[in-house]
């Protein structure tokens, strides 16, 4: 009788700990522009682990130093079982949130899009090819990254055009020197839009040097070391759908067109490590996620 006590003792110990473990790396998937809260969000996060942690010491001391009965055990073992079941429904209905807030952010992104005929299904498809890239990179370097917010930077690098005349987004030709001046404020203008979303901090710069090259001549004139990883990210997959999208003022090209070019700009334009994954990831891939009206 003993051992069986001590028995279910330790498995709600055992999954317990793997309780913590599970609320680790759900703290680590709230660190993005969805589910990062306020300070005293933050706190009440923190001080859950704490207690659970407190409960794993107290199954620990019961097993080991005391005279417990089959009761107790009992109720610890399915306390453990309880709170495994609450973290499941908690995990299961922030993944839900999140994808709702994404499908929403991309019905927004869609419609702002149709606004310029240069631009319809272009917010989606570098986002789709962004996160094609992402998930191709090693994995030390993922975790560098949280992909939620990877995600709103691609599909949102290009909202600050909202405050682009319509005379420049909608010309049918290539833009004057003047024009693109103009043009070139896109990413401060999109981060100015999102400045009143707290939680958007985070990828500010991500979209604001979206458009900086390797070599330093890129919007800010930012070179390589200080351009932000994820920015450099979105600027690769910028240019495939640059090249591969219908424009005004060009048809579009073809998959194997875009590796070329892609590949000559590595070094100077992108980054060079980068390209590389990127021409790894299958053709029928990328070429997947071609709005319906280059198809």
């Amino acid at each position: 009788m003993d051992f069986i006590i001590f028995a279910f003792i330790m498995a709600g110990a055992i999954l317990m700990i793997v309780n913590i473990i599970r609320y680790l790396k759900f703290i680590r998937s709230t660190q993005d522009v969805l589910s990062s809260g306020s300070s005293r969000d933050k706190m009440w996060i923190y001080t859950a682990l704490i207690l659970l942690i407190f409960f794993l010491l107290g199954y620990l001391f019961i097993g080991f130093f005391s005279n417990p009965s089959f009761i107790m055990a009992m109720v610890l073992f399915w306390g453990s079982v309880f709170v495994a079941i609450v973290l499941t429904l908690i995990f299961n209905l922030l993944d839900t949130a999140k994808e709702r807030s994404i499908d929403i952010a991309k019905v927004l992104i869609g419609v702002i899009d149709k606004r310029d005929p240069n631009l319809n299904g272009h917010s989606r498809q570098v986002q789709d090819v962004t996160m094609l890239l992402y998930n191709a990179l090693p994995h030390n370097i993922r975790n560098d990254i949280n992909p939620i917010s990877l995600q709103y930077a691609a599909l949102m690098h290009d909202v600050g055009k909202l405050g682009i005349p319509e005379s420049i987004l909608n010309k049918p030709a290539k833009l004057d020197p003047e024009e693109w001046e103009i043009m070139r404020t896109h990413p401060k203008l999109g981060v100015d839009l999102l400045r009143s979303l707290n939680t958007f901090d985070e990828i500010s710069d991500w979209i604001l040097y979206h458009h900086e090259r390797i070599d330093g001549n890129g919007y800010y004139k930012i070179k390589a070391e200080d351009i932000p990883l994820p920015s450099k990210i979105i600027a690769v997959a910028d240019t495939y759908s640059a090249i591969t999208m219908r424009r005004s003022y060009k048809e579009p090209r073809l998959h194997e067109d875009a590796i070329d070019i892609i590949t000559e700009v590595a070094g100077t334009q992108l980054d060079r490590e980068l390209v590389d994954i990127f021409i790894t990831i299958p053709k029928e891939n990328l070429v997947a996620t071609l709005p319906e009206s280059c198809m």
